[in-house]
């Protein structure tokens, strides 16, 4: 008996190795494929192409676009299991938005300059939207604050808002050429180049203007420590503080209308600057105008962003994913060859 047990055992047969994955399957997501042309695809989506690159720039880039095509490719999946539903004309709406002031020919030359087409755009508009849609239903509505806890939060912080002169409430995305020596915004992501630095804000720059809310963006890739975990806020500065800035920053504040962004770059360095009010001198109480208004989105912002990160972690943790391309780059020291400067694909007609 003994002898037919070990007999058994040794006839016991070896699980088989996992099939080969084919170099062009980037990642895998619940046993979806994200491909490298889902990633050039949305490379060339949000990063200006005219730009010189390095490879290792480049794939620097399409790591970090890789990254968040995981977790839209979660989300996705999240949005279609609880049914969420994206008409056409939301998608519609912000395919308008994304080419409004362009003329339709410069918009079509700049499709052509990307190799990209209308229905690809519509589609990672699509995937965005459907995100977002998700992240509104399982966290957005479920952000409340009750009138008690803004009025314990203006008694806390009175003083905030005695203003002895009149202030610019401003917040920003700020992004530098060199590698920072702590790292506080969500993804992790830094540019470290003058290139790679020019590049990020004209992606940060195209995902504004498609849309995209300043502060995700700011706790997303926001590159300052300080303000970055608070989605770019800086609160109220003196118009006094104001006057004394570099002209280029006092420029892009002064004067100008709440909801106002422009960019600010000097010495490789960019910092994207968002009005967001403008208040004169006095002392506020909580009838005031604007006041509970502004601590109620203040608290409510700062739930949300708790809720948020803990949603996407728990969605996340809950996949299983398994990024090939990343462990090919730790494999190879960092050298995947031809991964960074493959041809691009023809131009559409």
């Amino acid at each position: 008996m003994a002898a037919c047990v070990a007999s058994a055992c040794r006839s016991t047969p070896q699980p088989a190795p996992p099939a080969p994955v084919s170099a062009d399957t980037w990642a895998v997501v619940d046993g979806r494929d994200i491909t490298r042309d889902n990633v050039e695809m949305a490379y060339r989506r949000t990063v200006d192409t005219s730009q010189a690159l390095s490879d290792d720039e480049a794939l620097t880039a399409k790591l970090s676009i890789l990254d968040d095509l995981i977790l839209q490719d979660i989300l996705n999946a999240k949005a279609r299991e609880l049914k969420i539903e994206l008409p056409e004309s939301e998608i519609d709406t912000a395919f308008n938005e994304a080419k409004k002031n362009i003329p339709d020919e410069a918009f079509q030359q700049e499709l052509k300059r990307r190799n990209l087409t209308p229905t690809e755009m519509r589609d990672g508009l699509r995937r965005e939207l459907l995100s977002q849609k998700l992240l509104e239903r399982e966290v957005v509505s479920k952000v409340g604050v009750t009138d008690q806890e803004v009025t314990d939060f203006f008694n806390a912080n009175r003083a905030q808002f005695n203003l002895a002169e009149d202030a610019y409430h401003i917040a920003q995305i700020v992004v530098t050429p060199v590698r920072e020596p702590q790292m506080a915004n969500r993804t992790g992501d830094d540019a470290a180049t003058p290139q790679a630095a020019t590049t990020k804000i004209a992606m940060l720059t195209e995902r504004l203007k498609a849309g995209t809310r300043f502060s995700e963006l700011a706790m997303d890739y926001s590159e300052d420590p300080e303000t970055a975990p608070r989605g770019g806020d800086l609160g109220f500065v003196p118009l006094s503080r104001l006057k004394q800035a570099p002209p280029a920053l006092r420029d892009a504040v002064l004067n100008m209308k709440p909801g106002t962004v422009n960019v600010v770059s000097a010495g490789g360095a960019h910092t994207i600057v968002l009005v967001v009010a403008h208040e004169t001198a006095g002392q506020r109480d909580l009838s005031t105008p604007g006041v509970r208004d502004r601590i109620s989105e203040t608290l409510k912002g700062r739930r949300e962003q708790l809720l948020r990160a803990a949603y996407l972690t728990t969605v996340r943790s809950d996949a299983t994913v398994v990024n090939h391309l990343a462990r090919r780059l730790v494999e190879s020291q960092g050298k995947v060859p031809g991964a960074a400067s493959a041809p691009a694909p023809p131009a559409p007609k």
